[in-house]
């Protein structure tokens, strides 16, 4: 017994004096430099310019006898924060009665918040029909990004060199039926405040295209589709393309690809 309490009593003193060690070597040990260094890169890389452009639509539409065709193009140059972007669209024979309908739009891009950037800038429009040629320019506020349960959206608001008021709102969500089958519907709608009959606009709803496109893609960058598009003008819009011959409710069947890089 007298053996055992000796015992103890050593272990307890070599304890102790370890424990004084350790708390004497971290007593001695130079604390380290947290302070922030200068001249030192950031950790994140997030101002190198990078582009990005996306043919979203770019398709062929038989119908009859007629051949036409429609692209909605997109593209930007920037960093996380600010972009360069470029839109594209254009159509042959739409439910706006124009032998084509062209618009070009240069914008600057600024990352508002998580997912959505804010774009600012011009748009020119090019409608052809009956060899009369119109062409307007407008100013350009939108948004664009990706809203709850993933669905992608642009929305723009048209100021144009006259003063009329026009809006486009666009939305597509994109449904994975195997990791390569992907099916795509796809709403856009047009809308003015004025009446401008040389462009066959109406005053209120102009028009609404529903698109439903299935696509395999052979690789994430190149991707053939087939799909039907369903494109109807309403009230003023509708009266304008009627007087002039056309047909305000169209359905086609389309084929086409979709690319980015």
């Amino acid at each position: 017994m007298l053996i055992a309490l000796i015992y103890l009593s050593g272990a307890t003193d070599a304890f102790s004096a370890s424990s004084a060690q350790v708390v004497s070597d971290k007593e001695g040990r130079t604390p380290a430099n947290l302070s922030p260094q200068r001249n030192w890169p950031s950790p994140v890389d997030d101002m190198e310019p990078f582009t990005f452009v996306l043919a979203d639509v770019f398709e062929y539409r038989p119908k009859g006898t007629d051949r036409d065709f429609r692209w909605d193009i997109e593209g930007w140059r920037g960093g996380d924060y600010n972009r360069l972007w470029f839109k594209s669209e254009g159509e042959r024979h739409t439910a706006f009665k124009a032998d084509y309908d062209i618009d070009f739009q240069l914008l600057y891009g600024r990352f508002i918040r998580k997912y959505y950037d804010f774009q600012a800038g011009l748009r020119a429009e090019t409608q052809t029909f009956s060899d009369r040629n119109v062409t307007r320019a407008h100013a350009v506020i939108g948004f664009e990004g990706l809203i709850p349960y993933r669905y992608e959206i642009k929305s723009a608001l048209f100021i144009s060199q006259n003063g009329d008021l026009s809006a486009r709102f666009t939305i597509t969500k994109n449904y994975l039926v195997t990791q390569r089958l992907v099916f795509q519907p796809r709403f856009e709608t047009n809308a003015a405040i004025q009446r401008v009959e040389k462009f066959t606009t109406g005053r209120g709803l102009n028009n609404i295209e529903l698109g439903l496109r299935l696509r395999y893609e052979i690789r994430r960058e190149f991707a053939p589709y087939l799909g039907v598009s369903f494109d109807r003008s309403f009230f003023g819009t509708a009266d304008l393309v009627r007087r002039e011959g056309g047909d305000p409710r169209q359905v086609r069947f389309v084929a086409g690809v979709r690319m980015w890089f």
